[in-house]
């Protein structure tokens, strides 16, 4: 199909003696005529960004968009903006389908310019253009549906019959080697079109629960006290737990508990933000050799750009504690953004669920541990390949409960930095910018906290699960 929009984008190249391009109504593209003039003006910053890019910004969008392209159905000539990158006038022809924009053609404009007729011949041309797009749009809808049968199916011949039914929707692809990524959150419950990334076969949105904070401690009161480092005088003045908020909100955003959503990742801790249901993204990414995943890398990094990133995700593993500032629930916030998890390469279509468990688990353990992504294969994630395998949301065992409390946000970062640096005082205090000694009033805290000996391995391993868990 891409050589169709090829051939019709150069057939309006012909008519109008002038290179084409064609993108898609979110401005991206999906062909160019050659550009084989010697004129310089011929491609200014816009053309280049568009073409090397493959899209175009915002900014750019807005303002061809502010002259009517939208809901224009012929010919738009748009001036030139030198101010804004747009050094030569424009021709913009709407690709539209049944009265629906699907994309633009655009041409530098000159002096005279085309013809009326060319431009309508020019025009017919783009029809076609439509009925392309629009029969595209179909088959990815259709595709985007079959997949999200497999992803949320209870098992059993439900899970059967949607497996055989987008195997038969994919066609030979459906045979190839293959990587589910899963990109979370989405924003909103909208699928791009698979163009968004190369190699991209199908992609579909699912249920992506929000996080939000957990009580620590079920059934405590009080706020308690902050505490003060030196001597610890006011520690723990109203009790280590704090009471539970939206419960029963957290309980109502969970995903449906049946082996097709919670088995494979659907489900997970906490309740939809305000303005609604949260969302993933499951896109499935052809690849040639499962040891060479760079176009799943690739396709992970275009789809992690179109959901509008995030902030950097580089900080250390501990610097989330205190991301929420003083009384931040470990775990309760998720300063990485958008995160894309990437299941192990599978051939076929028959062993999704598994590939789907994969990959949202990495995506939730990026998501809890910013060190891990923004982009985290399944392979790449140690030991939470483990602790995601947990029950959504389970309770905090006993013995941290009061430790995980936002009244000790701070010996529960030390407690993890210690555990991360593998018990090294040295490493641990330089970690944290802290004396020796401060350490080691902090770390006697945590012992009388939780009632675990520091010194003992197994003790030293339930703090650490604990708290990594507490992340999720």
């Amino acid at each position: 199909m891409k050589a169709d929009y090829q051939d019709l984008v150069d057939e309006i190249s012909a008519l109008l003696g002038a290179p084409a391009t064609l993108e898609n109504r979110d401005f991206g593209l999906i062909a160019f005529g050659a550009h084989d003039s010697d004129d310089d003006t011929a491609m200014d910053p816009v053309r280049t960004r568009s073409i090397l890019t493959r899209k175009s910004t915002p900014a750019v969008r807005a303002w061809f968009e502010g002259f009517g392209i939208t809901r224009a159905t012929g010919p738009v000539r748009i001036p030139a903006a030198p101010d804004a990158g747009v050094l030569r006038d424009r021709i913009c022809l709407p690709v539209r389908h049944r009265g629906v924009v699907l994309g633009y053609v655009w041409l530098l404009d000159a002096d005279p310019g085309p013809s009326a007729g060319r431009l309508t011949a020019a025009m017919e041309v783009a029809e076609r253009i439509g009925a392309l797009l629009a029969d595209e749009e179909r088959a990815d809808a259709d595709l985007s549906r079959e997949l999200r049968a497999v992803l949320t199916a209870e098992g059993g011949w439900q899970y059967d019959m949607a497996v055989a039914a987008l195997r038969t929707a994919l066609g030979r692809d459906a045979e190839g080697l293959h990587a589910l990524l899963c990109v979370a959150p989405w924003p909103g419950p909208g699928t791009p079109s698979v163009r968004t990334a190369p190699g991209v076969a199908a992609l579909c949105t699912v249920p992506w629960p929000a996080r939000t904070a957990r009580d620590p401690h079920p059934g405590g009161t009080g706020a308690g006290g902050a505490g003060a480092e030196a001597g610890g005088a006011g520690a723990g003045a109203g009790g280590p737990g704090a009471p539970r908020a939206g419960a029963a909100a957290a309980t109502a955003g969970r995903a449906p508990a049946g082996p097709g959503a919670a088995d494979r990742g659907l489900a997970g801790p906490g309740a939809p933000p305000p303005g609604g249901a949260a969302h993933g993204l499951a896109a499935l990414v052809r690849l040639r050799s499962a040891e060479a995943p760079a176009p799943a890398l690739t396709a992970a990094t275009r789809l992690r750009d179109a959901a509008g990133g995030g902030a950097p995700s580089g900080a250390p593993p501990t610097a989330v504690w205190a991301a929420g500032g003083a009384g931040a629930v470990p775990g309760a916030g998720h300063p990485a953004g958008t995160v894309v998890g990437v299941a192990d390469p599978r051939r076929g279509v028959g062993d999704l669920a598994q590939a789907w468990r994969e990959a949202a688990s990495a995506a939730r353990a990026a998501l809890a541990q910013p060190r891990l992504g923004p982009v985290a294969p399944w392979a790449s994630i140690g030991p939470y390949r483990l602790l995601t395998a947990l029950p959504p949301a389970p309770p905090h065992d006993r013995a941290v409960r009061a430790l995980l409390a936002p009244a000790h946000t701070e010996l529960a970062r030390t407690a993890e930095v210690f555990l991360d640096n593998a018990g090294q005082a040295g490493r641990t205090a330089a970690a944290l910018g802290i004396h020796r000694q401060t350490l080691y009033y902090r770390l006697s805290r945590v012992e009388n906290l939780t009632g675990l000996d520091l010194d003992e391995g197994e003790d030293r391993l339930l703090l650490h699960m604990a708290l990594k868990t507490a992340r999720m």
